[in-house]
C-alpha cells in the first residue's frame, strides 16, 4: 500500500514539474506580446484623440483589414471560435499568423475609431502562441488541448490583470455548464506568469473602485450582513444585465448576417460599417462610444470609469455602445467584445442605480461583470473577476449578479463554437431533457 501511494505521489510530482516547465515559457511569450499589444493600443487610441479626423478614414481602414485577412488570414478569420473548436477537437491547428494578424488589425480598428475590445485579440495571441509552442515541444493531441487552454488563460489574465479569472475563464468558456479540471494547474500558472510578465514590461491596468456601501440590515435588533432589500434590487438589475447580454450577442450576429445577405461585394461591408459609425457619431455629436471607452477623449466624456460616479452615464449610453460595437464587429473590424461589454454593463448599472435609488458604484461594478458573464456564459469566472478587480467585500453580490445574468441571457452567447454540456434551467434543451427523463421513467 505504501509503495502504491509513493508511486502516485511521484507521478503527481512529475506531472506538476512537467506542466510548470511547459507553461512558464508559453506564458512569458504570451505576456510579452500582450504587453506590446496593450502599449500599441494605448498609443493608437491617444493618437486618434489628438487627430480626430482619423475617424473619417475608418471605411478605408476596414478595407485594409478585409484584404489582410483575405490574403493572409485563411482560417484565422474565425478567431476565438477556431481556438475553442481546436480545444474540443484538434484539427488543422491554430495558424501561426493569427497572433500578428489580430494584433495589427485590432490596433488599426482602434486607431481609426472602431468600437471594439481587446480580449479577443489577447485570447487569439494566447491560442496562436500556445499552439506554436505545442508543436515545438512535440505534444500529443491531449496535451495540445491543455496547452491551448493555458494559452487562453494567459492571454485573458494578462490583458485585464486578472490571472485567476483568466484561468477559470479558459476552463469555463469551452462548454456551457461544465468545467474540466485537467488543465487547471497549467491555466493557473500561465495566467499568473503572463500577468506578472505584463507588469514587468511596465504596462499597467486601469484601476476601478467601489465606494463604501452599507450592505447590512437590522432585523429585530440583529445585524444581518446582507440587506434583503438591496439584494432584491441586485436581482432585478441583474435580470436586465442578462437581457443586455442577450441583445448584444443577437445584435452582432444580426449585423453580420444582414451584411452578408444584402451587400454582395465583400470589401464593401466594412466600408458601410465605417460610414454608419461616422454618421452615428455626427448625429449624436460626441465620440464617447468609439474605441474602448476606458480613457476620456475630453473632460466629461462618458467612459467605463465615469460610470462609477453619479451622473457618469446617460440613460441610453449602454444602448449606443451596443449599437456601435455591433456595427463595428458585425461588419468585419477586429478586436474583442469584452471591454465594450464592460462599458455596456457599467453604464447600464449606473442608469439602473439612478432609477432604483441604489449605490451607483456598486451597480456599475455589478453590470461591468454581469453583462460579460451573460454574454460569455462564464458566471464563475466573472464572479472571480469582480473579486480581483473590486475586492472581496461584495463577493455575494458579484455572485448573485453574474449567475442571475447568466440565467437571463438566453441559450447562446457571443462564441458560436461554445458547446452546451448542461442546458440552462428553463431553456428549450433543458425542457427537452426533462421530458425525456419523464418518458424514460414511465415507459413500459
Amino acid at each position: 500500500m505504501f509503495k502504491n501511494f509513493f508511486s502516485k505521489q511521484v507521478s503527481l510530482l512529475s506531472y506538476l514539474i512537467r506542466w510548470t516547465l511547459i507553461s512558464i515559457p508559453v506564458a512569458i511569450a504570451i505576456g510579452s506580446v500582450v504587453a506590446l499589444f496593450l502599449w500599441l493600443l494605448n498609443w493608437a487610441i491617444h493618437f486618434r484623440f489628438a487627430h480626430t479626423w482619423l475617424l473619417y478614414l475608418l471605411p478605408a481602414a476596414g478595407v485594409i483589414i478585409h484584404l489582410l485577412y483575405k490574403w493572409y488570414g485563411q482560417s484565422a478569420e474565425r478567431g476565438n471560435n477556431l481556438i475553442i473548436d481546436e480545444i474540443h477537437e484538434p484539427g488543422a491547428g491554430v495558424p501561426k499568423r493569427m497572433a500578428p494578424l489580430i494584433l495589427v488589425t485590432t490596433v488599426i480598428t482602434h486607431l481609426f475609431g472602431g468600437s471594439a475590445g481587446r480580449e479577443g485579440t489577447a485570447v487569439q495571441i494566447g491560442g496562436s502562441l500556445a499552439n506554436l509552442f505545442g508543436s515545438w515541444f512535440r505534444l500529443n493531441e491531449a496535451d495540445k488541448k491543455v496547452v491551448l487552454t493555458a494559452g487562453v488563460a494567459a492571454g485573458f489574465g494578462a490583458v485585464f490583470g486578472t490571472p485567476l479569472t483568466g484561468a477559470i475563464f479558459a476552463l469555463e468558456v469551452i462548454a456551457i455548464g461544465r468545467i474540466q479540471y485537467n488543465a487547471l494547474l497549467p491555466c493557473l500558472i500561465a495566467g499568473l506568469v503572463a500577468d506578472v510578465t505584463v507588469s514587468a514590461w511596465g504596462v499597467h491596468h486601469t484601476p476601478y473602485h467601489i465606494g463604501v456601501v452599507n450592505t447590512g440590515q437590522q432585523f429585530y435588533g440583529h445585524n444581518i450582513p446582507v440587506s434583503v432589500w438591496l439584494l432584491g434590487k441586485v436581482v432585478v438589475a441583474s435580470a436586465f444585465f442578462g437581457l443586455a447580454s442577450y441583445a448584444f450577442a443577437k445584435a452582432v450576429h444580426l449585423v453580420k448576417n444582414l451584411s452578408l445577405k444584402w451587400i454582395k461585394v465583400n470589401w464593401l461591408i466594412p466600408v458601410c460599417g465605417g460610414i454608419v459609425i461616422i454618421l452615428l457619431t455626427y448625429i449624436l455629436g460626441k465620440p464617447d462610444y468609439l474605441s474602448l471607452g476606458v480613457d476620456a477623449e475630453y473632460p466629461g466624456a462618458i467612459t467605463i470609469v465615469s460610470a462609477f460616479q453619479h451622473g457618469g452615464a446617460h440613460l441610453f449610453s449602454w444602448f449606443w455602445k451596443l449599437v456601435y460595437t455591433s456595427v463595428t464587429l458585425g461588419t468585419g473590424f477586429k478586436g474583442g467584445e469584452v471591454t465594450p461589454l464592460f462599458y455596456i454593463g457599467a453604464t447600464l448599472g449606473n442608469t439602473l442605480a439612478e432609477l432604483m435609488n441604489a449605490p451607483i458604484s456598486l451597480f456599475a461594478a455589478l453590470g461591468f461583470i454581469a453583462v460579460f458573464a451573460g454574454a460569455t456564459n462564464t458566471p464563475l469566472a466573472c464572479t472571480l473577476m469582480g473579486i480581483e478587480l473590486f475586492g472581496g467585500e461584495y463577493a455575494i453580490f458579484f455572485a448573485v449578479a453574474c449567475f442571475t445574468a447568466y440565467f437571463f441571457s438566453g441559450e447562446g452567447g457571443i462564441y458560436s463554437a461554445q458547446r452546451i454540456a448542461e442546458p440552462k434551467p428553463g431553456s428549450d434543451k433543458d425542457k427537452s431533457n426533462h421530458f425525456k427523463r419523464i418518458f424514460n421513467k414511465y415507459r413500459l
